[in-house]
C-alpha cells in the first residue's frame, strides 16, 4: 500500500476540475493533514474543495502531525504536510508549490504535484489528459505551458500516435 500525504493544491484543483475520484484510483488511501482540511474548508476555499472536505470519502483520513518545523516558512498546510510524510516515512507527498516541493525533495521525500497525478492517471486510462489540462487552465492554476506540453508530448508517445504541438488547449 502506498502511504500519501496530501497538501491543498492538488487535491483543490482535482475537485474543482471535477477529477477528485482519481485520487482513490492511484493511491489506496490518502492522509490529509488537519492544517490542509482547515484550508479546504476556509470560506474563501472554492466551493467544489469546501464540498469535499466538508464531506470526506473514507479513503481520506485526516490527521495531524505531532511537530510542525516549517511554520512561518511555508503556509499551514505545505508544512504540515511535509512534516505528516516525514513523521509517517510516507511514500508520497502531494504537493504542487515550488518552494514546497523543494523542501520536501531536501527532505528525501518523493513529491507529485498536479500535473504529474493527471499524467499517471492518463497513463492508466482514467482520463484524457487534454482535457484534464483543459480543466485546470481553466481556473487560476499556474504552471509553464511547456510542462503541459512535455506531458501531452508523453501522452501522445504512450497513445502510440504522433505528438501534436498544438494539442488543443487554451
Amino acid at each position: 500500500m502506498t502511504l500519501v500525504v496530501a497538501d491543498t493544491g492538488p487535491v483543490r484543483y482535482l475537485a474543482v476540475i471535477e477529477f477528485i475520484h482519481l485520487l482513490p484510483q492511484l493511491f489506496s488511501q490518502v492522509i490529509v493533514p488537519k492544517a490542509v482540511l482547515a484550508e479546504l474548508t476556509h470560506p474563501h476555499a472554492p466551493e467544489a474543495a469546501r464540498r469535499w472536505a466538508e464531506d470526506l470519502p473514507a479513503w481520506a483520513v485526516v490527521r495531524e502531525a505531532t511537530t510542525v518545523e516549517l511554520s512561518g516558512v511555508l503556509d499551514p498546510g505545505e508544512a504540515e504536510a511535509i512534516a505528516l510524510a516525514e513523521e509517517l516515512r510516507a511514500d508520497l507527498v502531494l504537493i504542487s508549490e515550488r518552494e514546497a516541493r523543494r523542501e520536501a525533495v531536501r527532505r528525501h521525500i518523493p513529491v507529485i504535484g498536479t500535473v504529474a497525478i493527471l499524467e499517471e492517471a492518463a497513463s492508466r486510462k482514467l482520463v484524457e489528459l487534454p482535457e484534464a489540462f483543459r480543466r485546470l487552465l481553466a481556473t487560476n492554476f499556474r504552471i509553464d505551458r511547456r510542462y503541459l506540453d512535455d506531458a501531452l508530448r508523453r501522452d501522445a508517445e504512450r497513445r502510440d500516435r504522433p505528438a501534436r504541438r498544438r494539442d488543443p488547449l487554451p
